[in-house]
């Protein structure tokens, strides 16, 4: 049976505070083998002190911008999907302004994976217990309205539930079938967590098959290659792209 709740009793997080410790405070009680902890990257970039100067957001979203997938202006505002840093396609880079200072944003960790490591080995050298953890951020879909939570780290966890080279009900053999469960745990613990309710920390359990050695895979490991990307542009995008070519080649011919 899967279980899942939110953690009751932690702080307003600010830069340098112990997560491992406020985590490990509030919920060492009640964690066992097999647990898988789902944090906001919120608290996580809150800790390590991720907040940056800017007046204007869209500066930072700027900054944390390496490439634009596609623009829709919206009157005065402009909406921008593009790939971070870290390879996720997302609205706006994952730069937050809400519950910041004012004056400032909030970016995504440096190294989400490195976040869920360090999370991870503290709480099993806290609290005895082996557990995993996933780092989530809330990322919309293509072709799908809303939003959902999605793991952008992990430790601990795999991150995939491979079944292909197996069969189904049938005995068809499963070619492509690789459950992001990740994702679909970090979706699970919204459901409790939620954007308003002040908890920023969940407990998963009943999927301890899927908590393994620190060393597994991180949430990098989701994120699709380029090579094998067949949306790297939007479509307006990549029309007028395709047309500048045309017009580049007709007019270079003699």
């Amino acid at each position: 049976m899967l279980q899942v709740w939110g953690i009751d009793g932690l702080p307003e997080i600010a830069a340098g505070d112990d997560l491992v410790g406020l985590i490990a405070d509030a919920a060492a009680a009640t964690l066992r083998d097999g647990d898988i902890l789902v944090v906001t990257s919120k608290i996580v970039s809150k800790a390590e002190g991720r907040f940056v100067r800017a007046d204007d957001r869209e500066d930072a979203i700027t900054a944390e911008t390496v490439r634009i997938v596609a623009t829709r202006a919206h009157g005065e505002r402009t909406t921008r999907i593009v790939e971070n840093r870290l390879g996720i396609v997302s609205a706006a880079a994952g730069v937050d302004a809400s519950n910041t200072p004012t004056g400032t944003v909030l970016v995504l960790p440096v190294d989400p994976d490195a976040s869920a490591r360090a999370l991870a080995s503290g709480l099993r050298e806290r609290t005895g217990a082996r557990v995993g953890v996933l780092v989530s951020d809330t990322l919309g879909r293509a072709w799908r309205e809303g939003q959902t939570d999605h793991a952008i780290g992990a430790a601990g966890v795999h991150v995939f539930d491979d079944l292909r080279g197996g069969v189904d009900a049938q005995g068809r053999p499963l070619l492509v079938t690789q459950p992001c469960v990740a994702d679909e745990l970090a979706a699970a613990a919204d459901l409790v967590k939620g954007k308003t309710s002040g908890i920023p920390v969940a407990v998963v359990r009943g999927r301890g098959d899927l908590v393994g050695p620190l060393d597994l895979p991180g949430a990098r490991s989701i994120v699709r290659p380029a090579e094998r990307d067949m949306f790297r542009q939007g479509a307006d995008e990549a029309f007028a792209a395709g047309r500048a070519a045309a017009i580049a080649e007709a007019t270079s011919r003699p």
